[in-house]
């Protein structure tokens, strides 16, 4: 706890409600980006508050995958002929001097994203049947801190009736938080999406951690790992993969509509909506 000039006890950060993260998420992807609001200013002092107690150590020499639709062809003297090979080293990190935006980092400011395990990395970007995949293996260089945002529910926790104890906003926080950068990334997202995790990424790198762990969309069983300095892990070894099946999963989430004729040639969209409950006759 910490102390002001006038010598009284400041008390920590909290946030102010359990859906703090939501609010914020809204306020900087359609309201405010570069100037925070007092209530934005008071939840990432909350965020700052509280990320160090879900620090965790990634040990040097720790080995993680990353992955790039890229090849390098290479000349197959038997036959004289070019032929795919895996993407040179070079490509395998990213550019210094140029991003596009990601769940953390912002444009122009690259970061090293790799996962757990290499199915994840390969799913990670997003290649489609016949793709050509470059997987790396590489290891860490020194033992890095990371904020932990893996744990977490997999339902957004919610409270209808008033606001929780501190403890359990900042619960609901920090799984709103953790889904949020796990989110899958897609070429056509709104980048004012990104506002929110990006923001939070950088608070995390201002609180002296190395980056962040998160959980990956496609398996709960790995993670991914986003490191702010590009160097904090070297390349071992780089495979060349060619994508043969994808399994694609989905599910209905919205009701559908109908298409029904309206006067004068006109159409109109009807769904079914539920209005009300009531016991069922049994005769």
């Amino acid at each position: 706890m910490e102390g002001d000039e006038s010598g009284k006890s400041t008390p920590p950060a909290e946030f102010a409600s359990w859906r703090s993260f939501w609010d914020f998420q809204r306020e900087v992807a359609r309201n405010w980006r570069y100037v925070r609001s007092p209530d934005g200013q008071r939840f990432l002092s909350a965020v700052a508050a509280g990320c160090h107690s879900r620090s965790t150590e990634i040990k040097a020499s720790r080995r993680f995958y990353r992955a790039q639709v890229a090849h390098h062809d290479v000349l197959d003297e038997n036959i004289g002929e070019e032929l795919p090979g895996p993407a040179l080293p070079q490509r395998m990190f990213p550019l210094r001097d140029r991003a596009t935006e990601g769940r953390v980092n912002p444009k122009g400011i690259p970061c090293l994203y790799m996962a757990s395990d290499k199915h994840t990395a390969m799913a990670e970007v997003r290649p489609w049947i016949g793709s050509l995949v470059s997987l790396a293996l590489l290891q860490t260089r020194r033992t890095l801190r990371v904020v932990d945002c893996t744990e977490g529910p997999e339902r957004h926790p919610i409270f209808i009736e008033g606001e929780p104890s501190a403890e359990k906003r900042a619960g609901a926080v920090w799984s709103h938080i953790a889904r949020a950068f796990r989110e899958p990334v897609t070429r056509d997202d709104d980048v004012a999406s990104y506002a929110s995790t990006q923001i939070i990424a950088e608070v995390f790198r201002n609180e002296g951690f190395d980056g962040l762990a998160y959980r990956s969309a496609f398996g709960t069983d790995q993670f991914n790992l986003a490191l702010f300095d590009l160097d904090a892990a070297e390349l071992t070894m780089c495979s060349l993969h060619e994508i043969r099946d994808v399994e694609l999963k989905h599910a209905e989430t919205a009701n559908p509509y109908y298409v029904e004729q309206a006067k004068e040639g006109e159409t109109q969209l009807v769904r079914n909506v539920i209005v009300g409950f009531r016991p069922v006759d049994p005769a």
